[in-house]
């Protein structure tokens, strides 16, 4: 009776391990000619050599806006009084952390 169910769950397995096998060999591989790191520009330029280049040169914006505005908020912090922070200060806060976002967006995104 055992070597019943032994059989019985083998016959299981293979059964279900079969066409799990048979799938994988009948789907077709991807092919990477249609990567999208293959695009070209009209110019004969990388599509994405070019995406790089200006999310390097909007990172190079953000972090200096990010500079100017975290030197403005340190002067508003120094100008307060220890228990008062101004409106200001907080939205300077928001503003800093969209361009910290937007930063890490397009650093994530290759």
């Amino acid at each position: 009776m055992r070597d019943l169910t032994v059989y019985s769950r083998a016959r299981r397995v293979l059964l279900l391990a079969i066409p799990a096998a048979l799938g994988t060999r009948l789907l077709p591989a991807q092919n990477n000619s249609d990567a999208p790191d293959d695009l070209r520009l009209p110019n004969g330029k990388k599509q994405r050599d070019e995406i790089l280049k200006a999310d390097y040169e909007q990172n190079l914006k953000d972090a200096q806006e990010l500079t100017i505005l975290s030197r403005s908020f340190e002067e508003d912090l120094e100008k307060d009084d220890r228990f008062v922070l101004s409106i200001n200060s907080l939205k300077k806060l928001d503003d800093i952390e969209k361009i910290t976002r937007r930063i890490r967006g397009r650093l994530k995104r290759f």
